[in-house]
C-alpha cells in the first residue's frame, strides 16, 4: 500500500517527519517498508511555455523558443511528437538534474544550439506504468494556470513523500487512506478529518432506467447509481497526481474517480457505459462453465462455475471483484454511467484472480475484506465527484439488493485478563483512553468491560484481539521485560515420544532410513491405499494443484520418493516415515481435521546383492512382514495377519494386521499397475496406526519364572487340500484348546508328483511344556490325537 504523506496530513492533523511516523507505525503493528521522496535527485526543473517552434528539416526534431520567466526565451531542441505553441511543459535548464542523476548541459544537436531540455514524465522519474498513454515518450503538458518560471514540483505533487506499507492480511482495513488515517490518529491521539460531499439528485428516479438482481449467495450486497450527461475528459491535474504518485495510471475523469475512491475508501468500484447495455437489468451471478468474457485488457477468458460475473441480458459484462468487461467500457462517447459498489466473496475472487493470473487493486481488497459501513458512502461520494468533474446529473435513489453488516461487534473481557497477558498494571481509565484513541466504544468497569468495535475493524473478534490492540497503542516498548517463571519440574519424554523413539531404533536397526514426505498432495493420491476414503480437506488457496489437499495416507508420498530415487539409478531402497494423516473433522464445534499418527515403510529392490557365494535376494512379502514382526515382538504386542484385498494393493499379497479383531494397519505389495504408474519394480509397503499401537504398548515387562521342566516336541505332517491355508490349520489347532501347547511352527510345505493332485503336505513342529512337572508320553500322545481328530473333522486332513 502506497500512502501519500501530503494527503495523509490533510486527513490527520500531524506535523512530524516521515521518519518518525514510519518508526511509530512499524512499532505499533503496521510495518513501513520504506519512504521515498518523489523529487529526490531532481533539481532546476521549472515551468516553461513554448512561444515559437520550427522543425529541423529531414529530422523528427523541433527547435523551440521557450519562455522560462527571464528577459529572453531560451532555445531548446526537442524530439517530442507533440509540441504545441503556448503549451506549458517541464523545462530542465542547464545545471538541472533529472532521473539517473543525469546533468543537463548546453550543447548542440544537429548543429543547432540547445540551452536545456523539454522533459517527459519518465525523464523526471515517473514510472512508465503510471504515465498517461497520451504522454508516453512525449513531453508533458502542464496545467494552463502553472506560472512560468515556477518549480514544477508543486504542480505535479513531486514535493510529496510516499510511504510504503506492508499490509498483512489481518490488517486489510489499512488498504485505504481513511484506514491509514484512523491508524495514525490512534497512534498520535488525534481526530480524523474526512471530507463530506453533498449529493444533488435530479427528479428522475434510477428505477426508471435500471434494476439490479443477485442470483448467488456469494454476493451478499450489490448497489448501483446512474449518472447522466457526463462529459468524458482528462481528470484535473491534482487527481492525476494523486493516482500517479500512488501507482495508478490516469485514464479519464470517470475511471479516475473510481480509482480515487478505491484509494480513499478502500472500496473497489466499477463504471459501466449504460448506453451499451442491451437490457435495463443487471444480474450478479456465478458464471456458467466455459462462459466467455473479454476483459478490459483485451483478453478473451473462459470462465468456470466458481467465477462471479456481472451480467446484462445474460451476458457477462464484468468479472466481479477482478476486472470489467470490454463490451461496456467507458470511452470518449460515453454519456450515461452506471456506478457499481458491492460486496463479493473474497475466496472466489482469489480463486478467479489466481486462476486467470489477473491481479488487480480491486481483487487484492476483496480477497482480504472491505468495510461494509462505507460501501454506500463510497458510492455516493463517487457520484458526487462525477457531478463536479464530469458535469453529470445523478438520478434519484440507487438500485440495490442484499444486506450489509453494519452493526458494531461487541467483544468483552476484563482488566485482569489484559494485565495477566501483558504483564502490566493498567487501570480501567487507561483502557478507556486507549479505546477512545482507537475510536471504539467501551462500557463497564475493571471487573468486566465490553468494547464496541466498528465494522471498519473486522479483524477484531475475540479477547486476544483486544489485548493486542491495547498493547500496540499502549506501546510494546513500555511492556515490562520479565523472564518466564518455571517450577522445579523434571523434564521427561511423553509416552508418545518414548514410543516413537523406540520405533525409530527398532526400524533403523533393520536397515531402513527415515524420510519426511509432504503432508499436502493431490486429491487422487490423498485417498489412495484407503479402505474407506473420506471427505478431503482442501486448501482454499493452494500454491500448486500438486499440493492442494491434506493426505489421508503416507504411502503415496513415500512412493514419490522411491520413484525419484530409482529414476536416478538407486535401486535398493528401504525407507520409513513417522508422520500424521488428516481425517475430516467430526465435531462441528472444532472444524479442524483430525490428526492421526502413522508409521509407514516401503521397501524395493534387493535384500542382499549377488556375490560369488550367494544369489541375489529380492525383497518379498515375508521380508516386509518380518520387519513388522520384529517391531511388534520388541514392543511386546502379539498380532495376527489376515489376507485381504485393498485398493491399489496386490490382491494375493496383502494382509491386515489385527489385534483381537481390531485392525492396526496393513502390509503387502503394491498393485502391479500402481508400480507401473510410478515406474517401480516390486515394492512392499506397510502402514500402521500409532495411536492404537500406543494403547497396546506395555512399557513395563511382567517377569515370569522360567519353567523348570523340559519341553517335548512332536512333528506332524498333514496331507490337506491345496486351498487350505496355514491360518486355517492354526485356527483349528487353537480351537481344539489343547493343554500345555506352547508353540506351533510350520517347517515344510511340499507338493509334487508323489502327492496326489489337489493336495499338499504341510509339516508342523508342536511344542508342549508343563509348568508343574514333566510331561509323560501318554499325555503328549493324547494331545496329538486330539489335534489330529480336530484337523480331520474340520479340514479333512490326513496324517502322512
Amino acid at each position: 500500500m502506497l500512502v501519500s504523506y501530503k494527503w495523509l496530513k490533510k486527513l490527520v492533523a500531524i506535523d512530524v517527519p516521515s521518519s518518525e511516523l514510519s518508526e511509530k507505525m512499524s512499532t505499533t503493528g503496521i510495518e513501513v517498508e520504506g519512504v521515498s521522496q518523489l523529487n529526490e535527485g531532481l533539481s532546476k526543473l521549472i515551468v516553461g511555455q513554448i512561444v515559437e517552434k520550427e522543425k529541423i528539416p529531414d529530422t523528427h526534431l523541433t527547435v523551440c523558443q521557450v519562455d522560462i520567466g527571464e528577459e529572453e526565451p531560451i532555445q531548446v531542441v526537442c524530439g517530442g511528437k507533440v509540441v504545441d505553441l503556448a503549451m506549458k511543459t517541464i523545462v530542465a535548464i542547464p545545471g538541472a538534474r533529472i532521473v539517473g542523476n543525469r546533468k543537463i548541459k548546453k550543447g548542440k544537436i544537429r548543429g543547432v544550439s540547445s540551452f536545456g531540455m523539454l522533459c517527459s514524465l519518465s525523464e523526471i522519474g515517473v514510472p512508465d506504468s503510471v504515465i498517461p498513454k497520451d504522454y508516453q515518450d512525449n513531453i508533458y503538458r502542464l496545467p494552463d494556470d502553472a506560472l512560468v518560471g515556477d518549480s514544477i514540483f508543486k504542480y505535479l505533487d513531486l514535493d510529496d513523500e510516499i510511504i510504503e506499507l506492508a499490509i498483512t492480511p489481518n490488517r486489510a482495513d489499512a488498504l485505504s487512506m481513511r484506514g491509514v488515517a484512523h491508524e495514525v490518529a490512534a497512534i498520535y491521539d488525534k481526530p480524523v478529518y474526512f471530507e463530506k460531499k453533498s449529493l444533488v439528485e435530479t427528479a428522475k428516479n434510477v428505477s426508471d432506467v435500471l434494476s439490479v438482481e443477485v442470483a448467488a449467495k456469494e454476493i451478499p450486497f450489490y448497489a448501483a447509481r446512474v449518472v447522466e450527461n457526463v462529459v468524458i475528459k482528462p481528470s484535473p491535474q491534482w487527481l492525476q497526481n494523486v493516482l500517479m504518485n500512488q501507482g495508478i495510471r490516469p485514464i479519464n475523469n470517470v475511471v479516475d474517480i473510481t480509482n480515487y475512491v478505491l484509494l480513499y475508501f478502500g472500496q473497489p468500484m466499477h463504471a459501466f457505459d449504460y448506453d451499451k447495455f442491451e437490457e435495463k437489468t443487471i444480474v450478479a451471478r456465478l458464471a456458467k462453465e466455459k462462459e466467455m468474457i473479454t476483459t478490459l485488457d483485451g483478453e478473451e477468458r473462459s470462465l468456470t462455475a466458481e467465477d462471479m460475473v456481472i451480467t446484462v441480458a445474460d451476458k457477462p459484462v464484468a468479472l466481479a471483484g477482478v476486472m470489467g468487461g470490454q463490451s461496456t467500457e467507458i470511452d470518449d462517447n460515453t454519456q450515461t454511467v452506471v456506478l457499481e459498489a458491492a460486496v463479493f466473496d473474497g475466496q472466489l475472487v482469489r480463486k478467479t484472480s489466481s486462476r486467470l493470473n489477473l491481479r488487480s487493486e480491486s481483487s487484492s481488497r476483496f480477497e482480504k475484506g472491505i468495510n461494509h459501513a462505507t460501501v454506500i458512502e463510497a458510492l455516493d461520494y463517487a457520484a458526487a465527484m462525477l457531478t463536479e468533474l464530469a458535469e453529470g446529473s445523478v438520478l434519484s435513489g440507487m438500485a440495490s439488493v442484499g444486506q450489509l453488516q453494519l452493526a458494531d461487534k461487541v467483544v468483552s473481557t476484563n482488566l485482569d485478563y489484559v494485565n495477566t497477558r501483558l504483564g502490566t498494571e493498567l487501570v480501567y481509565t487507561d483502557i478507556e483512553k486507549i479505546m477512545a484513541q482507537l475510536g471504539f466504544g467501551v462500557s463497564g468497569d475493571a471487573s468486566g468491560f465490553s468494547v464496541s468495535v466498528p465494522p471498519r475493524r473486522w479483524d477484531i473478534a475475540i479477547e486476544a484481539d483486544l489485548v493486542e490492540e491495547i498493547a500496540r497503542i499502549y506501546g510494546y516498548d513500555k511492556l515490562p521485560t520479565t523472564l518466564p517463571s518455571t517450577g522445579g519440574t523434571i523434564g521427561e519424554l511423553t509416552r508418545t515420544q518414548k514410543l516413537r523413539r523406540k520405533i525409530r531404533s527398532i526400524i533403523e536397526a533393520q536397515g531402513l532410513s527415515e524420510v519426511i514426505s509432504y503432508a499436502l498432495t493431490t486429491p487422487e493420491k490423498a485417498i489412495a491405499f484407503n479402505q474407506e476414503p473420506q471427505e478431503l480437506t482442501e486448501l482454499m488457496w493452494p500454491m500448486t494443484s500438486d499440493r492442494s489437499v491434506l493426505r489421508q495416507n503416507i504411502l503415496s508420498g513415500m512412493l514419490d520418493i522411491i520413484a525419484y530415487n530409482t529414476a536416478r539409478n538407486l535401486k535398493n531402497i528401504a525407507i520409513y516415515e513417522i508422520g500424521k494423516i488428516f481425517k475430516p473433522a467430526t465435531d462441528e464445534t472444532a472444524p479442524l481435521p483430525n490428526e492421526v499418527g502413522k508409521l509407514a515403510f516401503a521397501i524395493t529392490g534387493l535384500v542382499a546383492d549377488k556375490d560369488f557365494q550367494t544369489k541375489a535376494t529380492p525383497v518379498d512379502f515375508f521380508y516386509a512382514k518380518g520387519v513388522l514382526e520384529t517391531l511388534f515382538r520388541q514392543l511386546n504386542i502379539s498380532v495376527d495377519y489376515q489376507a485381504t484385498k485393498m485398493e491399489n494393493m496386490h490382491p494375493g499379497r496383502t494382509a491386515l494386521i489385527l489385534k483381537d479383531e481390531e485392525v492396526l494397519g496393513f502390509v503387502g505389495q503394491i498393485h502391479p499397475q500402481v508400480a507401473k504408474d510410478y515406474d517401480l519394480s516390486e515394492t512392499y509397503v506397510a502402514e500402521i496406526d500409532l495411536q492404537k499401537v500406543e494403547e497396546l504398548w506395555q512399557t513395563q515387562i511382567i517377569f515370569k519364572d522360567v519353567i523348570k521342566y523340559p519341553a517335548v516336541s512332536r512333528d506332524l505332517a498333514l496331507l490337506v487340500d491345496v486351498n487350505v491355508t496355514h491360518d486355517d490349520i492354526i485356527s483349528v489347532i487353537e480351537k481344539a484348546k489343547v493343554k500345555n501347547l506352547k508353540d506351533i511352527k510350520l517347517f515344510d510345505v511340499y507338493s509334487g508328483s508323489t502327492i496326489e493332485t489337489g493336495k499338499k503336505s504341510m509339516a508342523y513342529s508342536l511344542t508342549f511344556q508343563k509348568e508343574t512337572d514333566s510331561l509323560t508320553d501318554e499325555e503328549v500322545t493324547n494331545y496329538i490325537e486330539k489335534i489330529i481328530t480336530a484337523l480331520a473333522i474340520d479340514l479333512n486332513a490326513e496324517i502322512r
